[in-house]
């Protein structure tokens, strides 16, 4: 499928109501039927929780992601708790990871007793840098959770080399990431476990919270689906203090009916993403704002479009946006390190300047897979008149934060298999 010149077409106004950062009726309204008789099904049968669609669900995870074993769960924050508790983390041990993220990230580290350490990220994919992980490394270190922002993977051989070096877990963090993929290897098969969220705003989102864990290890799958139902089995017969955290079976009929929907939404965003590129280029915009960059080697899967405004100039174009009923959002405004509750870790203002650059700088645009092209042809012209774009004769370089060594910028890939 190819996108339309960009370059001669006249810019076309929108729906009265705007350009939504995301519109969940869309989708709705396309799988209507399908949904409806998935939820009567489920509520026909009587049977809620962990009933035969969220053990379909599990099947088709696991095999989606190339795994043997998916878990389900409550949510994405438990997702990421369970984790860490079937790999012991408590008291005394400590979890790299990075600021620039959401802050269920970090909450499960404290939530366990362990401490979280926080580190800068790469400032082309915003993704966690390993070199900050391995100046971070100590003898209290447990666990690597790299989190694949945004839809794209982590520097994940990388970060496996140091975790074989010293021993470590990696959790991957790909609540944003289903579909991702790094070196033709899908996100959640990498490490030795993954967190997904089915948050209803992620690329495969519920009508609630849900959430799935993936792995490759036996041990690992054992535990958790320990873990998520208080620790007993059988029932009644408690072997270990787990929690409460089931993936109740209308959440999964609405899954079961969205996934095979999957790869056609992601192939909408990256051509959403492509788009982008080349709106932005024809209107001269791409060496005044910080493009997206789509690193070497990865499917990104475009969560979010997330540009840079540099010069302070974010929050004055996101209220200019605002005025033209374009929906925009701000992940992260606050990093973690910086946040109130986590000042007794001791982290200062600079400590990460990369992750606080990108707080101040980083501006999501719509990007959801329903998105029309005049729709995103009315918000780059309204970024465009924001800037003046056009009205100057000679075009600044690009920054050069904005250039990954290896990546690859422009260029959205279709799904590969493994």
């Amino acid at each position: 499928m190819h996108s339309p010149s960009t370059s001669a077409t006249p810019v076309s106004q929108p729906q009265a109501a705007g350009v939504p950062l995301v519109d969940m009726q869309r989708q709705y309204q396309s799988l209507k039927e399908e949904l409806h008789a998935a939820v009567n099904r489920v509520l026909a049968s009587g049977r809620f929780v962990l009933g035969p669609d969220c053990q379909e669900l599990e099947k088709a995870i696991a095999a989606y992601c190339h795994v043997p074993h998916a878990i389900g769960c409550a949510s994405g924050s438990d997702a990421i708790l369970l984790a860490l508790m079937a790999l012991d983390v408590g008291p005394g041990d400590e979890v790299i990871l990075p600021s620039y993220t959401f802050f269920a990230t970090a909450a499960a580290v404290v939530r366990l007793g362990a401490k979280p350490v926080f580190v800068d990220i790469d400032p082309a994919t915003f993704n966690i840098d390993p070199a900050e992980i391995a100046a971070a490394v100590t003898p209290a270190t447990k666990a690597i959770m790299p989190v694949h922002l945004f839809g794209q993977c982590a520097d994940m051989n990388a970060i496996l080399a140091l975790a074989a070096r010293h021993k470590l877990a990696v959790v991957e963090d790909a609540a944003q990431a289903i579909g991702a993929e790094y070196k033709r290897r899908p996100a959640g098969g990498i490490g030795d476990v993954a967190c997904f969220s089915f948050y209803p705003t992620k690329n495969l989102g519920g009508v609630g919270d849900g959430g799935m864990l993936t792995t490759t290890r036996q041990d690992l799958a054992d535990r958790l689906r320990l873990l998520h139902v208080h620790g007993m089995q059988p029932r009644y017969y408690h072997q270990v203090i787990g929690i409460n955290s089931r993936l109740d079976s209308l959440q999964a009929a609405v899954l079961n009916v969205k996934l095979a929907h999957l790869d056609r939404w992601t192939a909408e965003r990256q051509l959403h993403a492509r788009r982008y590129h080349e709106l932005f280029a024809s209107h001269r915009l791409a060496d005044v704002l910080g493009l997206p960059v789509e690193a070497a080697d990865c499917r990104h899967v475009w969560n979010q479009y997330t540009v840079r405004v540099p010069d302070g100039r974010r929050d004055e174009l996101r209220s200019h946006l605002a005025t033209h009923k374009i929906g925009t959002e701000i992940y992260y405004p606050v990093p973690l390190h910086e946040q109130q509750c986590f000042t007794y870790l001791g982290y200062k203002v600079g400590s990460l300047p990369r992750t606080e650059q990108a707080a101040r700088e980083t501006i999501a645009l719509p990007i959801f897979p329903e998105l029309s092209f005049d729709e995103q042809r009315f918000v780059v012209a309204r970024i465009a008149a924001f800037f003046g774009a056009g009205q100057h004769e000679h075009r600044p370089p690009t920054p050069k934060f904005l250039k990954h060594p290896q990546g690859r910028e422009n260029e959205p890939s279709g799904r590969k298999s493994a």
